[in-house]
C-alpha cells in the first residue's frame, strides 16, 4: 500500500478532509449568493428602477435652466388689455464657469510657457550642434526658431486671454452696463459651485442686448446670460384692482381673477437642458435640448372700462363727501345675462405696486400712533393690506335693509297674500310679539296702500305683509331667490348668507326679515337675487369672464348665460318694477335716484351694523335698474359707516351717486331717453359762437333754441358773449348776454350763497342776480317737497360776470329709509 493511500485512510485525515470540503462548499455558496445579489441588483437598476437611476445620472450630467411661460393676458369687454406680461430680462452669471475659465486660462499660460521653454532648449541644442553649419544643421536651426516664435505667440495670446481676469472684467463690465455695484458682482464670481447668480432683474431688451454684445466680444459666452423673463403689468393701474387682483413674485395669482383663473393663466414653463462634464462645465450646444414653454390662456372679461371708470368715480365721491369710515363698493350688471360690467371697491390700490398701502390706509396706519419698528405696527399694516386687497362687492357681507323690501313685495304679490291696493294705517311703530318696531318715519305715514308702503319704505306695512305671507312660504321664496347659496360668480372669496334656519325662522324673525334686517348677504348675491325682479322673474348667475382663449387664439371656454330658475311671475315682476319707478319719479323715498329721460326703478336702504366694532354707524345703500319697463342695467351701491351727515340714509348717501352713474351709463349703452313734457322743457341746449355776427342775427339764432338773449352796449356787431360757446343752458331759464360796440364783460356781480335753499328759492335768487343756473343731481326737484341745494360752484362770494353759470346740486335731504 502506498504511503499516500495509507495516510488517507487514517481517521484524523478523513475528518480533516471532510471539514475542508464543507468549508469549500460554504465559500462557494456565499460566492454564488453574492453573484446572485449583484445580478438581482443590476436587474432592478436596469429594469424596475431604471427611470430613477437614469434620473440620478441625468441630474449629475445635465444642467437645467427654466424658461418662463408667458402668463395669459386679461382683457376688457372691448378688448383693452387690463393685465399682461411685459417682456423683461434677467441678467445673471455662472460663477463656477467663471472660476473654471480662469483656471483654464492660467493653465493655458503655464502650458504655453512650458512649450516655449522646450522650444528654446531645442533651439540652443540645434545651434550648439557640431553640424550646425551644415545644410541639414541650418535647416534644423530654422525649424527650431520657427517653433520658438510659434510658442512665443501662443504664450503671448494665452497671456492676453481676457478669461485670465474674467472675474474683474465681468464685474466692471456688467456694473457699467447695468448700473450696479462692481464689488458685489465680483463677490458673486467667487462663489464656488454656484451656477446662477442674479446681477439685475427686469432689464429691458436694449440693456440685455448691450450685455450680450459685451459677453460675445470678450468670449464670455458660457459665463454671462440674459434670460428672457416677464413682469406682470396692469395697464390701467387702480382700475378694477380688486376684481383683477395681482400676482406674487413667483407669478402665482394672489387675488381676484389672477387667483381664480391662475391655472389657466399660468401656462407651463419650458427649460434648457445642457450636458455637462464631471466638473459641471457645459459640453456644447450639440448636447443641449430646448423644451419650449406653453404660454397661458387669455381671459376675455365682461368688464367695460368706461362703465368701470364711471362707477369708481362715484364711489370715490360718496366715500369722501360722506366721510365713509369703512369704504364703499358697487356693481353694475346686465340683468338679463348676469354679465358684470363693473365692480369696484373704494379705496382701491395699484396692482403694479400691490404691497404699497393706498393713501387712505397709510393715513390710518400713521394715525394709529404706533412705533414703525414695532410688531403692532407690522400687524396693523398687514391687516390694512388685506382689507385693501379684498373685493368688498364679493367677500363682504352686510344687512341689506330696505333694499330687500322689493323682495318681500314680490313674494306678497306672487303668493296673493297682499294686493297693491290693500291699505294699512302706519302710526310710526308696530308691536310684534314682545318687540316694538319703529317705522322709518317715527311720526307715522298714516293710511298707505301697499304700493305707497314700498315707495315710502314703511316698516310696519312690511312686517304686516310678512306675517300675512307666513313663515313657511316666505322661507321657500327666499330660498328660491337664491339667498341660501353663493351667487357662483367666478371670483374667489365670496361671502355666504347668514340667515336663520328653517326651524329658527320664528314670527319675530320673519318680521325683521320682511323689511331687510337682522340677516346678512354679500353684495353680489343680493344684486343677483333682487335683479330677478327686473328680469321678468328669472334668476341668473352673475359672471366676469366671457371667454378664454389659448395662446393660438383658439377658444377653450365660452360662457353661456345661466338661468337658475323663475322665481316670481312675469306680471309680478313688472308690477314691482312699475311701483318702484313711480316712487322715483313721484313722491317716493328714492327720488334722489331720478335720471331725466329714463324711468329708473330704485330702492334705497339703511341698515345697522349689529355686533360690529363701529356698531353705532350705519350702512347706506341703493339698488336700481333701468329702464323699468325693459330693464338692461342694474346697479347696487353700498357705503359703509358714512359719518358726514348726522343722520345718514341710503336715500341721501347712496342714491344721488347711483343717479349720477346711471346718467352716464345709460346713454353710453345707447339706451335712448324718453322725456316727459316737463323734462323736455328743462332740457339743456348748447350755445354757439356769435362773435363777429350782427346782434340781430345772433339774437334770432339764440331765441330759436329756446333761450333768452340780452344785449349790452351800443353797436351792431357782437364783440363778446357770456357764457362762452359750448356751454349748456336750460331752455326754460337760460339767457345769453351779447356785448356789442365798446362794451365788455365785467366781474361786477357776487355769487350768492345757495346751499340749503329750496329749489324755487335758489332758482329765483340766481336769475334775479343775473346768473344762469345749471342743475346737477336730481332734476325732478319740483316733485314733492324737500329738495335743497346740496352744493354749488363757484363758491358763494366769488366775483363773476353777468350771464355766467352757477352750477347747483339739488338733493332731497328729508328722505329716510330704515
Amino acid at each position: 500500500m502506498k504511503k499516500e493511500e495509507f495516510l488517507s485512510k487514517l481517521p484524523g485525515n478523513r475528518l480533516r478532509k471532510k471539514a475542508l470540503r464543507n468549508r469549500l462548499l460554504a465559500v462557494s455558496g456565499l460566492f454564488i449568493l453574492s453573484v446572485a445579489g449583484v445580478g438581482l441588483r443590476l436587474y432592478l437598476m436596469q429594469g424596475r428602477d431604471s427611470d430613477y437611476y437614469k434620473g440620478k445620472v441625468t441630474d449629475q450630467l445635465t444642467s437645467e435652466r427654466t424658461v418662463s411661460a408667458k402668463r395669459g393676458s386679461i382683457y376688457s369687454a372691448s378688448g383693452e388689455i387690463l393685465a399682461t406680461d411685459v417682456a423683461t430680462y434677467r441678467i445673471f452669471i455662472d460663477p463656477q464657469a467663471i472660476i473654471d475659465a480662469k483656471k483654464a486660462a492660467e493653465q493655458a499660460v503655464a502650458d504655453a510657457e512650458a512649450a516655449l521653454s522646450e522650444a528654446r532648449t531645442a533651439l540652443r541644442e540645434a545651434e550648439n550642434d557640431p553640424k550646425a553649419d551644415t545644410g541639414k544643421g541650418k535647416k534644423k536651426i530654422a525649424e527650431a526658431k520657427a517653433a520658438v516664435e510659434k510658442a512665443e505667440k501662443k504664450r503671448d495670446d494665452a497671456e492676453k486671454d481676457p478669461k485670465r481676469e474674467a472675474d474683474v472684467l465681468i464685474a466692471e463690465g456688467l456694473a457699467g452696463i447695468c448700473g450696479t455695484d462692481a464689488e458685489k458682482i465680483l463677490e458673486m464670481t467667487s462663489r464656488i459651485g454656484s451656477r446662477d447668480a442674479t446681477v439685475l432683474n427686469d432689464a429691458d431688451r436694449a440693456l440685455a442686448k448691450r450685455v450680450t454684445d459685451f459677453r460675445d466680444e470678450n468670449g464670455f459666452k458660457s459665463m454671462i446670460f440674459a434670460g428672457a423673463d416677464s413682469r406682470r403689468t396692469y395697464l390701467y393701474d387702480n382700475l378694477a384692482s380688486q376684481v383683477i387682483g395681482f400676482t406674487g413674485q413667483d407669478g402665482y395669482g394672489l387675488y381676484g381673477l389672477e387667483l381664480y383663473y391662475n391655472s389657466m393663466l399660468s401656462g407651463t414653463d419650458g427649460k434648457y437642458v445642457t450636458a455637462v462634464d464631471s466638473f459641471g462645465r457645459e459640453i456644447g450646444y450639440e448636447y443641449s435640448n430646448y423644451i419650449p414653454p406653453e404660454d397661458g390662456c387669455d381671459l376675455h372679461t365682461t368688464i367695460d372700462v368706461r362703465v368701470q371708470s364711471i362707477l369708481e368715480e362715484q364711489l370715490k365721491k360718496t366715500y369722501y363727501e360722506n366721510a365713509a369710515l369703512e369704504g364703499a363698493c358697487g356693481i353694475v350688471m346686465n340683468v338679463k345675462t348676469g354679465a358684470v360690467y363693473a365692480m369696484a371697491t373704494y379705496p382701491n390700490f395699484n396692482p403694479n405696486s400691490a404691497w404699497t398701502l393706498a393713501a387712505e390706509y397709510l393715513a390710518e396706519l400713521n394715525g394709529a400712533g404706533l412705533d414703525p419698528e414695532s410688531g403692532e405696527y407690522a400687524s396693523m399694516r398687514a391687516e390694512l393690506l388685506e382689507k385693501m386687497w379684498s373685493n368688498m362687492a364679493v367677500s363682504y357681507t352686510y344687512i341689506p335693509g330696505s333694499t330687500f323690501k322689493p323682495v318681500t313685495t314680490a313674494i306678497a304679490l306672487d303668493t296673493g297674500a297682499v294686493k297693491l291696493t290693500d291699505t294699512f294705517r302706519c302710526t310710526g311703530s308696530i308691536r310684534i310679539e314682545d318687540r316694538l318696531v319703529y317705522c322709518s318715519n317715527h311720526w307715522g305715514h298714516g293710511n298707505l296702500t301697499f304700493a305707497e308702503g314700498l315707495q315710502q319704505s314703511c316698516n310696519p306695512w312690511f312686517i304686516t305683509a310678512g306675517v300675512a305671507i307666513g313663515s313657511k312660504s316666505y322661507y321657500d321664496y327666499v330660498e328660491n331667490f337664491g339667498y341660501f347659496l353663493k351667487s357662483g360668480i367666478d371670483l374667489p372669496g365670496e361671502g355666504g348668507t347668514i340667515f336663520w334656519s328653517r326651524e329658527g325662522f320664528t314670527k319675530i324673525n320673519l318680521a325683521m326679515c320682511a323689511f331687510g334686517q337682522n340677516f346678512k348677504v354679500s353684495p353680489i348675491r343680493h344684486l343677483a337675487s333682487v335683479s330677478s325682479i327686473a328680469n321678468s322673474g328669472y334668476l341668473v348667475q352673475p359672471y366676469i369672464v366671457e371667454s378664454i382663449t389659448d395662446s393660438d387664439g383658439k377658444t377653450v371656454m365660452q360662457h353661456e348665460a345661466t338661468t337658475v330658475r323663475q322665481v316670481i311671475s312675469k306680471s309680478v315682476s313688472k308690477t314691482v318694477a312699475t311701483v318702484l319707478a313711480e316712487g322715483v319719479a313721484g313722491n317716493g323715498g328714492s327720488r334722489n335716484a331720478y335720471v331725466a329721460g329714463y324711468r329708473v326703478a330704485a330702492k334705497t336702504g339703511t341698515s345697522e351694523k349689529i355686533g360690529e366694532k363701529d356698531e353705532e354707524n350705519k350702512i347706506c345703500s341703493c339698488f336700481a335698474f333701468a329702464p323699468y319697463d325693459d330693464p338692461e342695467i342694474a346697479i347696487l351701491l353700498i357705503v359703509d359707516a358714512p359719518t358726514a351727515l348726522k343722520t345718514p340714509f341710503g336715500s341721501t348717501v347712496a342714491a344721488p351717486y347711483v343717479s349720477a352713474a346711471l346718467s352716464e351709463i345709460l346713454p353710453y349703452f345707447n339706451i335712448s331717453p324718453v322725456y316727459t313734457p316737463a323734462e323736455q322743457a328743462k332740457l339743456s341746449v348748447e350755445i354757439g359762437s356769435y362773435l363777429g355776427k350782427s346782434s340781430s342775427e345772433a339774437a334770432a339764432a339764440i331765441e330759436k333754441t329756446g333761450l333768452k338773449v340780452k344785449t349790452v352796449g351800443v353797436g351792431t356787431v357782437v364783440t363778446s358773449q357770456v357764457p362762452e360757446a359750448g356751454t349748456l343752458l336750460q331752455k326754460d331759464s337760460g339767457t345769453v348776454v351779447l356785448y356789442v360796440g365798446e362794451s365788455a364783460p365785467v366781474n361786477n356781480k357776487t355769487v350768492p350763497n345757495l346751499v340749503g335753499m329750496s329749489a324755487a328759492a335758489a332758482r329765483s335768487t340766481l336769475l334775479s342776480s343775473g346768473f344762469n343756473i345749471v342743475v346737477k343731481g336730481t332734476t325732478n326737484y319740483e316733485t314733492g317737497s324737500g329738495a335743497v341745494v346740496f352744493d354749488q360752484f363757484p363758491d358763494a362770494g366769488t366775483r363773476a360776470t353777468e350771464g355766467e353759470t352757477v352750477t347747483v346740486t339739488f338733493r332731497y335731504m328729508n328722505l329716510n329709509d330704515d
